[in-house]
């Protein structure tokens, strides 16, 4: 497995302003919107293309168009619906697929409730969008999923990484024979008691569209 933490001033500004207690919920949603077009655009260095033959106004020439199949974006349910927009604006012509994954507050384990998914992606390239990886439960289970219905190259693009999730991750695919990436605007100190990031940004869900 491969670990991208994306490093520069307009990603580093952008975490800053969600980590603030005093943004509210439309300045959080439309900085997470930018903030995952600037991660997504690391994190698609690697899709497929075809070259094709073209004509400009002024000339015949030779280009590259993205390859088929189209690239499919996974968000996980609820909190990963807030990055869809901005990867979308990114990759428009990608397929979208769902998955809901609810996290026990007590073992911090996480149970899939909801799943919108082709049982067949082989040799698709994945991208999934969580927001925080935490203790790595949900985004193991989610990158499994991917794997086990024939995905050859699965990136997660997440917006804050603790160590600790990104070693469970790690744990768990290193050697594996697909490409699994994991891309972060940040890593970091550790995860508190109860399996939150700190100092992290608190529930990025409830942040996003209000505590329910």
């Amino acid at each position: 497995m491969e670990t991208i933490c994306v490093h520069h001033p307009l990603v580093d500004h952008k975490i800053t302003t969600m980590r603030e207690t005093k943004t509210n919920s439309i300045t959080f949603r439309a900085v997470v919107e930018e903030l995952v077009m600037l991660l997504a655009y690391e994190a698609t260095r690697g899709l497929e293309t075809r070259e094709v033959d073209i004509v400009t106004p002024v000339a015949p020439a030779r280009g590259v168009y993205l390859a088929d199949p189209r690239p499919m974006v996974v968000p996980v349910l609820r909190a990963g619906l807030g990055m869809l927009e901005g990867m979308l604006r990114l990759v428009p012509t990608a397929e979208v697929g769902f998955v809901g994954l609810v996290r026990n507050e007590d073992s911090l384990e996480a149970t899939t409730y909801a799943e919108r998914i082709p049982t067949d992606l082989s040799g698709r390239q994945v991208f999934v969008l969580d927001p925080m990886l935490a203790t790595g439960g949900t985004l193991v289970t989610v990158i499994e999923s991917m794997l086990e219905r024939g995905a050859k190259d699965v990136t997660a693009i997440v917006l804050l990484a603790a160590p600790e999730g990104l070693a469970r991750v790690s744990e768990a695919f290193d050697g594996h024979e697909a490409k699994v990436t994991v891309v972060t605007g940040a890593i970091d100190e550790r995860l508190n008691d109860r399996g939150y990031i700190v100092p992290g940004l608190g529930d990025a869900g409830d942040r996003l569209y209000g505590v329910v």
